[in-house]
């Protein structure tokens, strides 16, 4: 039986704001190039490389 240890970590935050990036951060935070129109492998259903859902630009699938 897994028991939990108990965290008694006090943090001096008060508050988290959370607010939307303007496009200047989001283009200076962004990298990766859409090479190719290609977007699925009909056989294999994985993303091609290059193409729009490309998991070196935008990540991983699972």
């Amino acid at each position: 039986m897994a028991f939990r240890k108990e965290n008694n970590v006090k943090s001096s935050f008060s508050k988290i704001t959370i607010g939307l990036a303007s496009p200047e951060a989001i283009l200076e935070r962004s990298s990766g190039e859409v090479l190719k129109p290609e977007t699925i492998n009909y056989r294999t259903y994985k993303p091609e490389r290059d193409g729009l859902f490309c998991e070196r630009i935008f990540g991983p699938v699972k």
